[in-house]
């Protein structure tokens, strides 16, 4: 997927869980010379849960070991999606649906319920608190749209879009490391700031939707989202094909990807702004990884290559990931 194309994306459309995103190429802004904290952790593990000791930054992500079962469980919701749901008009309620197109949501909820349930396990597994926060968010949101298929309405949609958005940031995660971006990328990337306040570890198996109520802020996750997209200096680099590497840039195409940078690191420090202000913890953590991926992608302008488009894909998704849940919550 073309750079082009990410961001033609609606960000409340209908989008499919894809269990690899395929490479293209981004850039970001945000430069910096320290390395990116490790998860911090002292003392012997407090639970069963691998993050449990994970109260620092949110840094850029170089290893996971809940990456390799995740993929096949993308994968085969992803091939579950593909029965005819993925083409569905969300707009038609339950009430008026065809037998086919019953029978195409009713295998998708089975699908997502499977999914979930497969998910739960990761949730313990993984080192890092915001890939727990994602999982977790994954499971409720999962399942939330699973129940509200027999009675379907079309803001019942957004219950999807915040699932299947938050697979895409896992997947951005494990295909940057799978793709050795994240590790070549991190050690020039400045630590972000301790959190506000780390979300708990919760051990039940039906984890809660983080944002239950609109966070004050909703109506500004997409004004920003919008304003980076309409500025011009974006608008021209995403007409840059992401399949070049740095090494083969004409001039122009240089000029662009450098002109990019200040639009790419304001980004990035709003991103974090508006997560550390919304008052909610996993809010805040999704922001400010966001924030991290953009300025680790920007320190990659030098020796770009396209596998580290996938450090780009993860703002965008991560974003869209919040509007979705404004949006269900009944917010902007």
């Amino acid at each position: 997927m073309a750079k082009w194309i990410i961001g033609a994306v609606a960000l409340v459309a209908v989008i499919t869980v894809t269990a690899v995103v395929a490479v293209s190429c981004t850039k970001s802004n945000g430069g910096s010379d320290k390395p990116t904290a490790a998860p911090t952790t002292s003392g012997a593990p407090t639970s069963d849960f691998a993050s449990a000791n994970d109260t620092g930054p949110v840094s850029v992500i170089t290893e996971d070991p809940s990456c390799a079962p995740w993929f096949p469980v993308q994968q085969t919701l992803a091939d579950s999606e593909k029965n005819g749901w993925i083409q569905r008009d969300p707009s038609i309620p339950a009430d008026v649906w065809t037998p086919a197109l019953r029978s195409q949501y009713e295998g998708v909820r089975t699908a997502l319920r499977n999914a979930a349930d497969q998910t739960v396990p990761l949730v313990k597994l993984t080192t890092h608190r915001v890939m727990r926060e994602l999982y977790e968010q994954f499971v409720a949101y999962a399942r939330a749209y699973a129940e509200r298929i027999p009675i379907y309405t079309p803001p019942d949609n957004e219950l999807s879009n915040v699932a299947n958005y938050a697979t895409q940031v896992i997947s951005d995660i494990c295909q940057a490391i799978e793709y050795g971006s994240a590790a070549a990328r991190a050690p020039r990337t400045l630590p972000a700031a301790l959190p506000t306040q780390p979300s708990p570890i919760s051990a039940s198996a039906a984890p809660p939707r983080f944002m239950p109520e609109p966070d004050h802020n909703c109506g500004t996750w997409k004004d920003e989202l919008d304003h980076f997209d309409s500025n011009p200096a974006v608008v021209a680099w995403r007409s840059v094909s992401p399949n070049i590497p740095a090494g083969r840039w004409s001039p122009e195409e240089r000029a662009i990807n450098e002109a990019v940078l200040p639009a790419l690191q304001s980004s990035a420090n709003e991103l974090e702004k508006l997560g550390r202000e919304s008052n909610n913890a996993v809010s805040e953590d999704v922001a400010v990884l966001a924030a991290q991926y953009r300025r680790a992608f920007a320190e990659a302008t030098p020796t770009y290559s396209p596998a580290d488009t996938y450090l780009e894909n993860l703002p965008r998704s991560a974003t869209a990931l919040l509007i979705s849940a404004c949006a269900a919550a009944g917010g902007n």
